[in-house]
């Protein structure tokens, strides 16, 4: 099933024109790892989904994203957001307690009662991959954590207010090893409730996780496929050479 339709995008940044006729289906329940050199348009496509991009003035935009076959653009901002939550590069906690970081937005969205709120914070930790490491200090600050547990707390604020979709930019890229497969683990299991695109640097990160991998470059979407075939037997040569290292 189709959850994501994205018909002839185009996006301009003044007169830079970084996503030229973007095509394709994001099915549920999948990972679709996005991948490509720099300015290959990969970040621009993610930010279009949930709109993010519109806070730039100078922002451009042709052609339809669908989300459960609505245009995003006949949803109001706050709910699309709700809706298609992201998970930055850096991880940004709030300057609150580790559970007020995952309460914040449960409590921005109307919710007073204080069981609930407990309850959701409670399992959003342990979708996060969290739960274990911090249930006996929920009260500290959140700036205590290590860089790859900010990550997780990030993961489980944006999974507390109950999404549809989750977008990951480059969640990563500034992670040990152990915490990165911490964070991998984390969205190889969260697919089985969310859709999840992954913008990602690092190709071996997209092998690993991706049901199927979109490859990007000079913004145009060079090819799709499961990431079996995208990785062994590439349609496109230039796909073949970004894989292999020979650009990027």
């Amino acid at each position: 099933m189709v959850k994501l339709e994205i018909k002839n995008a185009n996006a301009w940044f003044g007169h830079a024109h970084v996503l030229k006729n973007a095509t394709l289906d994001v099915e549920e329940h999948e990972i679709l790892s996005v991948i490509g050199p720099s300015n290959s348009g990969k970040t621009t496509f993610l930010r279009m989904l949930n709109r993010l991009n519109d806070l730039n003035p100078n922002y451009k935009m042709e052609g339809t994203v669908n989300l459960d076959g609505g245009n995003i653009n006949r949803i109001g901002v706050e709910l699309l957001r709700k809706k298609i939550g992201m998970v930055f590069a850096l991880p940004l906690p709030l300057p609150l307690s580790i559970f007020e970081n995952v309460a914040y937005g449960v409590r921005m969205h109307g919710t007073r009662d204080k069981n609930k709120i407990e309850n959701v914070v409670e399992e959003a930790l342990k979708q996060g991959y969290l739960w274990d490491e911090v249930k006996d200090r929920l009260g500290e600050s959140a700036f205590k954590l290590s860089g790859g547990q900010q990550q997780r707390l990030c993961i489980a604020r944006t999974l507390a207010v109950e999404p549809d979709v989750i977008l990951f930019d480059e969640p990563c890229s500034g992670l040990d090893p152990i915490s990165t497969a911490k964070v991998e683990d984390a969205m190889v299991k969260l697919k089985e409730k969310y859709t999840i695109v992954l913008v990602t640097n690092n190709v071996k990160q997209a092998a690993r996780v991706g049901d199927r991998t979109a490859f990007f470059l000079s913004g145009e979407l060079i090819e799709i496929d499961s990431t079996d075939k995208m990785f062994t037997v590439p349609k496109d040569k230039r796909t073949d050479g970004y894989i292999r290292g020979k650009f990027g």
